[in-house]
């Protein structure tokens, strides 16, 4: 049966004004902001310890974060943690004014600098890209030797576009490290997207953030086109709300191993020989 709650909500989201949503992200009203925004120590801990279990330091690295979300907060962290320079980049994101301005004021020297009531990155450690990956390509922007997302790949529409042009972006022998969610993001129910048609999602219910739907097998083959050495592992799974959406759940989004099919939460390493 299709959950009235769902779809009410869907639509209301859908339709609400970019103003009312950024109101709703500040407050934490209904939509959760990402981790990056909400929680940046809880963020930059997750990618040092990536970064470390495959045997790796980012020590002396440059590193690039896709989405950051328009709090500086991750790359000053990673820059403490002995980065040489971070590139945040994300197209849709507002740097959020009250939260870089007070780590200006704290922690965030000598990365941040204050100019009257605004937080300045120091383009010495920190590169900020308030616009598509290829604009700072097209701008001759250096490759990374680390690339990190966190819940930002399954928001990307048009992934098998945006994948070269990470690969553009990192340096040979560079790394990717990404945390993606697979849930419908009206986590109560996680799997509700996969029961409606393209057309259906894309016309009436994918919210303004857009959820790509992707799968983990689907990650797997677009970054294997651009990258020498993909490796997919799963983070968390749900089978009881899986099989409860089961008989609802269109046949493209389905492999045969509910296992498999129930994951909603991956990890994803790529690299370039």
């Amino acid at each position: 049966m299709v959950p009235l709650d769902y779809v009410t909500l869907r639509l209301v989201r859908r339709h609400l004004p970019n103003r009312v949503v950024r109101l709703l992200l500040e407050r934490r009203i209904i939509i959760r902001p990402g981790l990056e925004t909400t929680a940046p120590a809880e963020a930059i801990q997750r990618f040092l310890d990536a970064i470390a279990a495959a045997g790796l330091t980012i020590a002396g690295k440059r590193v690039l974060i896709y989405g950051y979300g328009g709090n500086y907060g991750t790359g000053v962290g990673l820059l403490q943690a002995g980065a040489e320079h971070v590139v945040l980049v994300d197209p849709f994101a507002e740097p959020v004014r009250a939260v870089n301005l007070a780590l200006a004021q704290g922690q965030g020297s000598p990365y941040l600098r204050i100019a009257g009531s605004e937080a300045m990155p120091d383009p010495g450690y920190l590169t900020v890209v308030n616009a598509p990956l290829r604009r700072y390509l097209a701008d001759g922007g250096r490759p990374a030797d680390l690339v990190l997302s966190n819940s930002v790949l399954e928001h990307v529409d048009g992934v098998e576009e945006a994948v070269p042009e990470l690969a553009r972006a990192t340096a040979p022998g560079g790394e990717h490290f990404h945390f993606v969610d697979m849930r419908d993001h009206f986590f109560k129910h996680p799997f509700e997207m996969l029961c409606w048609s393209e057309k259906a999602w894309r016309r009436m219910l994918n919210p303004g953030s857009n959820l790509n739907r992707l799968r983990a097998r689907d990650y797997e083959r677009i970054f294997s086109r651009s990258f020498q050495r993909v490796r997919v592992e799963p983070l968390a799974s749900d089978l009881k709300a899986f099989r409860s959406a089961r008989r609802r759940i269109r046949p493209e989004f389905l492999t045969g191993d509910e296992e498999r099919d129930a994951v909603t939460r991956i990890f994803l390493r790529a690299s370039l020989d």
